[in-house]
């Protein structure tokens, strides 16, 4: 079992790294049962979050760079996550449809440094609002799905595509389906760009149907969402459903609100890394908790 003291040491670099254990598995087991135990493995994956390749700015000078370390540190980890995810803005929006895709090929060339092989995506707007995800598609396939993974159910929901941050009749549609052959008690964690509920709809922090998704998540008793978007640690309940935003790759945004605009908060070159981190997440199916703990970004 991955020792979690080692797997903080080793991550100082990410941008959203989680560790997932089956404690739930291990209970059973103690008790007897185990065909729950072998169900429900220990495992952590690793969530990267709003990479934005292609920006050029002052809100982070070292921005050809900042992926490339934390990419580094995910090799470097004595035991290999399970998959890896992106949760979004992979590369920086453009104008430029030829463009897009030159970034889009220049992330992927980066990203397949990655050991881990099983890598997973999740287009943010910068990726796909301006084309309705279809350079997106082309470089890294659909933009919601679902899949199994040692006795959890994950959700892609892509909130994104639709230039209004709707996700849409069809996909909602799709989504009811997909949760339907799901136990209420199930273990689920949903992924999303965008929040699902009314952050700060003034800035774009939200989404616009999001309200449906989250009536179709509320049945489900052992449910948790964790999206991107916003740049910083920001946690939020809907009934008993909690929602995790991560923190970037790229440069911090303002609290929600704070201010008129969302403007990058200013580059400090005494700390470069400021606002930038990772979490780890402890899953518990036991008593469907999970365990949150914040780190910062080193100088690595």
């Amino acid at each position: 079992m991955l020792d979690r003291r080692k797997f903080m040491q080793l991550t100082a670099a990410g941008g959203g790294a989680v560790f997932m254990s089956g404690l739930f598995g291990h209970a059973q087991a103690a008790a007897g049962d185990n065909t729950a135990a072998s169900a429900v493995d220990d495992f952590y994956f690793v969530q990267l979050s709003d990479v934005h390749w292609g920006y050029s700015g002052p809100a982070n000078p070292d921005a050809l760079n900042t992926l490339k370390k934390t990419i580094a540190t995910v090799n470097a980890l004595d035991v290999q996550p399970d998959f890896i995810i992106f949760t979004g803005d992979l590369t920086h929006t453009t104008d430029d449809p030829k463009e897009r895709r030159k970034r889009m090929g220049e992330f992927k060339e980066i990203a397949a440094g990655l050991k881990v092989k099983n890598v997973r995506f999740i287009p943010g707007e910068h990726d796909a609002s301006l084309d309705n995800g279809a350079a997106y598609k082309e470089n890294f396939g659909l933009t919601h799905y679902a899949f199994d993974h040692k006795g959890v159910h994950f959700v892609v929901v892509d909130n994104v595509s639709d230039a209004g941050a709707k996700i849409g009749d069809a996909q909602l549609d799709w989504l009811k389906g997909d949760l339907a052959k799901q136990a209420k008690d199930a273990r689920i964690v949903v992924f999303t760009h965008r929040p699902l509920f009314d952050l700060a709809p003034k800035w774009d922090w939200a989404t616009r149907d999001g309200d449906k998704a989250i009536a179709l998540l509320m049945p489900y008793s052992n449910l948790v969402v964790f999206y991107g978007h916003i740049h910083q640690e920001h946690h939020h309940m809907t009934g008993h459903i909690a929602h995790h935003a991560a923190k970037s790759l790229i440069f911090p945004l303002p609290a929600p609100g704070s201010q008129e605009k969302r403007t990058p908060l200013p580059w400090d070159a005494a700390a470069p890394t400021k606002g930038l981190g990772f979490r780890e997440v402890e899953a518990d199916r036991k008593d469907a908790q999970y365990k949150l703990v914040e780190f910062p970004v080193t100088k690595a």
